[in-house]
């Protein structure tokens, strides 16, 4: 019983300390924004790393499972004879939820790790200390470039996301059987540019969430190689949770279609 109490105990010291440095690592971060210390070179970088480096696998990843969708749409529209809402289905389906979320756990699966071990590998040689021997804040230097860029490029690859998972859908649907003026013309009649907009809007919160997140995790490696390993796992597997439950409020209080 006493072990069960100090299991518990200890998960929610853990629990609290992460929220409370995540918080002010929110903070601090918005703190050097606003007062421009932003090193503008490691930006532009940290967007070609993050943005750059991971559309063709947002793409390839959004647009497969904009085909899946398609196709299991349009067997069932063709069997209800209700083709002509197969287009506006997809469309609607990836602008508001699919698009975004899987571009998000895209991009934490890829960059979000990346960022993690990279700062992890910092913390263990030393580099952050040699940073703050060098009167440099690590959260200028290294968190707030990695958070300016993923707020820039992660919608930007979700609007590609989008494109893409819209178009994979047209081209299995219309291998099905479903006529493409049909699919074009409900994709006009259901999906509007709201919905676009109102989906990559959700793309900021998980911008933040996969920055910040990664940044933390890798900022608190200890224990060498295996804390790095330990923590861009951990800095995944928060992230991923943490969108999907992210994307849950947000669907809460955007405007249904």
């Amino acid at each position: 019983m006493r072990s069960l109490l100090e299991a518990i105990g200890s998960s929610a010291l853990s629990f609290y300390r992460f929220n409370v440095e995540l918080i002010l690592l929110v903070c601090e971060s918005i703190g050097f924004i606003l007062t421009r210390n932003v090193n503008l070179r490691q930006t532009l970088f940290q967007m070609a790393e993050i943005g750059v480096n991971s559309l063709p696998i947002v793409m390839l990843t959004v647009g497969f499972s904009g085909m899946v969708l398609a196709f299991y749409t349009s067997a069932e529209g063709m069997r209800l004879g209700a083709t002509q809402y197969v287009g506006g289905l997809v469309a609607l389906t990836m602008f508001r939820e699919l698009g975004p979320v899987i571009t998000a756990v895209v991009v934490a699966a890829r960059a979000g790790s990346a960022m993690a071990a990279e700062l992890g590998s910092m913390v263990v040689t030393e580099q952050v200390d040699a940073l703050k021997a060098m009167a440099t804040s690590p959260v200028e230097y290294l968190v707030v470039p990695r958070v300016l860029a993923s707020l820039v490029m992660m919608p930007l690859l979700g609007l590609f996301g989008d494109v893409v998972g819209v178009a994979g859908g047209y081209f299995v649907a219309v291998q099905v059987g479903v006529p493409s003026s049909s699919y074009i013309e409900s994709v006009r009649r259901l999906a509007t540019l709201q919905d676009l907009f109102l989906g990559l809007t959700k793309m900021v919160p998980f911008a933040l969430i996969v920055s910040l997140v990664s940044c933390h995790q890798g900022l608190a490696t200890r224990g060498g190689a295996q804390g790095v390993g330990r923590m861009t796992t951990s800095a995944v597997v928060l992230s991923v949770v943490m969108i999907y439950a992210a994307d849950f409020l947000l669907s809460l209080v955007l405007p249904l279609p």
